[in-house]
């Protein structure tokens, strides 16, 4: 029992570490066929080089909000799924893909709720499609902030469609035999017509560029079929293509494995640095790093509270170990999005939640080390934990690694001006958190303790002071990259203003505190009003619809906003109120 105690803190980190590593080794075949192979293959879209991997994943967590499916007694990975819609939309036709929750768009397609998420094929909606593009563009001729829940589910029903529409035609039109017959049918007068519906259906290109072409110019099927049509070369890649094509369609495991191969060759031939990265890309996305990171950040939690009621020394060290863990995971995942997209950590809302949550941890990391009493460990956890389920739901609305708006792609005073704020909301985050805690606990446990009220006083107090340097600084830095971009410092947009806020705010707190104004108890309720600010300034922004820094009206996010900041009013009452105030006081006491 003493060396199970001895060893379980490491010894559950390193199992964690195994797992994770785990998850990144290829998977197997699917009906025998190598979609792993296939899926690795890299294509040019949304303006960037990626794998057809990534691809399948974002489009079918856009469409059906998650990474894969059941169907006909078995789960549809992504990259089968993108498989059968390229190659045999016939069957993804019938794959139950699209979500639809709203009671309205329920009935207007002849369906009953069953269940909290209802799932439909297109086939299911097929009688029904004109009605939606009626009633979808009605709701798109309004905007987004004045759409009604009907309005807004009926658009975002019908853009998942859409995307779908594009996706199955692609590289072969729905309506004809294939691509084989479209490349025995060139030169053909009604072919010019096909192809060029075959090049505005293209939702990406799969072709690499020839020697002929410029370094950048990837082709669609449709592209390289009118190239042809008109005399020119043909696309070495478009025969393996319609050999695959075939082969799958006809089931036929064997050959689609053969021309696999084939088509590699002629990729790595024509462009074999983008092999390369999609490859290192299609890794990454098999080891689901945040996911799993995430994972482990819950769990470690779990350790920690379990620590409070049993053997607390060794489930105390176990849970930080499981921390460092999580914490090691995340940085790797942090590490290899940088080195993807050759960008800082932080371009875009989704980035920004994985550093968010990463800056808290390592935070953390390091508060527990000094204090050794299992909150930093604790507050970590759960930072960690829930700043990456919002960067789990934000993944959902699509390629997480896009290309960055022209506004931000510029210089060096950007990339430090996001990295250097993002700490400070870190800093601020895990304050605030530290403060939930010192709540929580102060009408939980039985016996007070003076010196561990005083830790986590001196722990807010000491990260406020980190998050006050940081996003001043980060709000400077902010200033000059705007001076060099729009010629003006500061111009009170709506951003700018959420980030003076921050910095206001950790400021009075530390004032108030140096004053006297407020002790223990205020530091901690005004850290908590803290999150509400930075939340606002994080996500805020976005839901107003204004300023040069909002880039779409976020509806859904709104309602888990105004719940956030509900629920950290009512957090900052119970850290106000007196310990275990809702306790029936003996008569005659006060």
């Amino acid at each position: 029992m003493k060396l199970l105690e001895k060893y379980l803190p490491w010894g559950s980190a390193i199992l964690a570490l195994l797992i994770a590593l785990f998850m990144a080794l290829p998977t197997g075949k699917a009906r025998g066929f190598d979609v792993g192979g296939f899926a690795n293959l890299p294509i040019l879209e949304g303006g960037r080089v990626k794998p057809l991997d990534s691809l399948a994943r974002n489009s079918l967590l856009v469409i059906h909000s998650r990474q894969g499916f059941r169907f006909e007694g078995r789960t549809i990975g992504p990259d089968e799924w993108i498989l059968d819609v390229l190659f045999r939309p016939a069957v993804a036709d019938q794959q139950p893909i699209f979500v639809i929750d709203d009671t309205e768009v329920l009935g207007l397609i002849g369906a009953q709720q069953k269940q909290a998420r209802n799932y439909f094929s297109l086939a299911d909606m097929a009688p029904h499609l004109e009605e939606i593009e009626k009633q979808a563009s009605l709701a798109q001729g309004k905007k987004p902030q004045a759409r009604s829940r009907f309005e807004s589910a009926i658009v975002n029903l019908f853009d998942r469609i859409y995307l779908y529409y594009k996706l199955r035609n692609t590289l072969q039109l729905t309506e004809t035999p294939g691509l084989a017959w479209e490349i025995q049918s060139l030169g053909t007068p009604e072919a010019t017509t096909r192809h060029q519906a075959l090049m505005e259906r293209a939702h990406f290109r799969m072709l690499p560029p020839t020697a002929a072409m410029g370094p950048d110019s990837w082709q669609s099927v449709g592209q390289a079929l009118a190239a042809g049509n008109t005399g020119g070369p043909l696309h070495p890649g478009l025969i393996p293509l319609a050999k695959l094509s075939a082969a799958y369609g006809a089931g036929n495991a064997e050959a689609f494995n053969k021309t696999l191969g084939e088509l590699d060759v002629v990729v790595n031939q024509l462009k074999p640095e983008a092999l390369g990265h999609a490859t290192k890309e299609t890794v990454f996305n098999r080891a689901q790093p945040f996911f799993i990171g995430l994972s482990i950040y819950f769990v470690a939690f779990l350790a920690l509270c379990f620590s409070w009621i049993y053997k607390p020394e060794t489930l105390r060290k176990t849970a930080y170990a499981l921390l460092s863990a999580g914490a090691i995971v995340h940085t790797l995942g942090l590490a290899a999005r940088i080195i993807l997209q050759g960008r800082p950590p932080v371009t875009n809302l989704y980035s920004s939640a994985v550093f968010v949550g990463w800056g808290a941890v390592i935070l953390g990391l390091i508060t527990e080390r000094m204090y050794r009493k299992g909150f930093g460990t604790a507050v970590a956890a759960a930072a960690g934990f829930a700043s990456l389920l919002v960067a789990q739901n934000l993944g959902t609305e699509g390629d997480t690694m896009e290309m960055m708006r022209a506004v931000l792609d510029s210089n060096f005073w950007l990339a430090t001006h996001v990295v250097t704020i993002t700490i400070g909301y870190s800093g601020t985050f895990l304050a605030g958190a530290i403060a939930i805690a010192y709540a929580l606990r102060k009408h939980i446990v039985a016996v007070v303790d003076p010196e561990t009220d005083k830790a986590l006083t001196d722990m807010t107090y000491g990260i406020i002071c980190f998050a006050l340097f940081f996003s001043f600084i980060g709000t400077v830095l902010g200033g000059i990259w705007a001076d060099q971009s729009w010629g003006r410092f500061w111009g009170w947009d709506p951003k700018e203003n959420g980030a003076l806020l921050i910095v206001l705010w950790n400021a009075i707190i530390l004032h108030a505190r140096m004053v006297g104004l407020i002790r223990e108890r205020g530091i901690m309720v005004m850290a908590i009003f803290g999150n509400i600010i930075t939340a606002c300034s994080w996500f805020g922004v976005n839901m107003l619809g204004v300023g040069l820094h909002s880039y779409g009206f976020m509806d859904q996010a709104f309602y888990a906003l105004t719940g956030f900041i509900a629920s950290q009013v009512v957090l900052m009452g119970i850290c106000y109120a007196p310990a275990k105030f809702w306790q029936e006081k003996p008569h005659g006491k006060a």
